[in-house]
């Protein structure tokens, strides 16, 4: 059904007030230019009674204009779990949505564009994990949050960047299977005694980027390196900081560096620059094309026919469940 926005009351003062947040990353013209849809999403959010959820990596007037959290894809998760809302848009890709539905059944979900995949989801199907389990019978499965549902289900546990050592370490296996991550599985090698099986799975984002390249950030800008560990194992190594999304941000605010590069999604360095006013960040700019499907048109059409929703088989949402919440009871805190 149509939502009439003849309502819709343009507040000079709060448009006035969102744009510091942006103003890093967008010229005041470009700010103007989105604004009408910043409010209509505004208005459509309290008629809804919805929550928008946004990962680091979507565009600065989603993130800082009308995202009501922010964050990495489990931290939106589990949030959004511990809400009221009736409805939450993901601003994010597709397993990101099925990560909320499932740790939030009962709401809907909307996923603004359906399209919006995972070149890193999509490396790895739960029949590629059974085959994986029949090779090494008895060895435990770990899945990165970055994967399907019906991956999930498959895995003894789910685990994100932040925290796949400590997840890997409380299987107490002297082996793990690891997907699908290949530069992920690596990282985590490196920095446990177990034995890691991985699947050669890569981010088309975090895969471009070279050890050669960040070297030479280095040399040239004496800047603050940090990466992400889903980059190539040249790239870590050459890197003077390597963590999630999360642990970038902690280590900024510790180290508050005059020059800064985070080696992953372009968007995120828009994204933190209004929290480092102190830092200059230098842009070696990879967007996800996946990220950018989503935009300010779509959330508003979604929220005006609360559609697309994504939807989880009772089936494979149970053991995807399990999975997710094994490793969030690592932290104390299960869904």
């Amino acid at each position: 059904m149509a939502v009439d926005f003849s309502h819709v009351h343009y507040d000079s003062a709060e448009h006035a007030r969102r744009y510091p947040r942006v103003r890093r990353s967008m010229p005041r013209e470009e700010w103007d230019a989105v604004y009408e849809q910043v409010a209509a999403i505004q208005a459509l959010k309290r008629r809804r009674g919805a929550m928008v959820l946004a990962h680091n990596y979507q565009r600065p007037e989603i993130f800082h204009g009308v995202a009501d959290v922010q964050g990495d894809s489990l931290a939106l998760a589990r949030i959004a779990a511990e809400s009221d809302a009736e409805v939450f848009v993901m601003c994010g890709v597709h397993f990101m949505a099925e990560t909320v539905k499932l740790l939030a059944p009962d709401r809907l979900v909307l996923l603004p564009d359906p399209q919006a995949g995972c070149s890193l989801a999509e490396s790895i199907q739960a029949a590629d994990v059974r085959a994986l389990r029949a090779r090494y019978p008895g060895v435990p499965a770990v899945c990165y949050v970055n994967t399907s549902a019906a991956v999930k289900a498959e895995c003894d546990a789910c685990c994100t960047s932040a925290n796949a050592v400590q997840v890997v370490e409380s299987l107490a296996s002297p082996e793990v299977i690891f997907v699908p991550d290949e530069y992920l599985a690596a990282y985590v090698a490196a920095n446990t005694s177990v034995r890691i099986i991985p699947w050669l799975g890569r981010c088309e984002v975090h895969e471009r980027f070279t050890g050669d390249q960040i070297r030479e950030y280095r040399h040239t800008t004496d800047a603050f390196v940090l990466a992400h560990p889903e980059c190539p194992v040249d790239v870590q190594e050459a890197a003077d900081f390597v963590g999630s999304t999360a642990g970038m941000i902690a280590a900024l605010d510790q180290r508050r560096p005059e020059r800064a590069v985070l080696i992953t999604e372009c968007s995120m360095s828009d994204n933190v620059s209004s929290a480092f006013p102190g830092t200059q960040f230098l842009r070696p700019c990879n967007l996800c094309p996946h990220m950018q499907r989503v935009n300010l048109g779509n959330i508003r059409a979604c929220l005006e026919s609360l559609s697309p929703a994504v939807e989880v088989p009772a089936d494979v949402a149970d053991g995807a469940r399990r999975a997710v919440q094994r490793m969030l009871s690592l932290s104390g805190r299960p869904a």
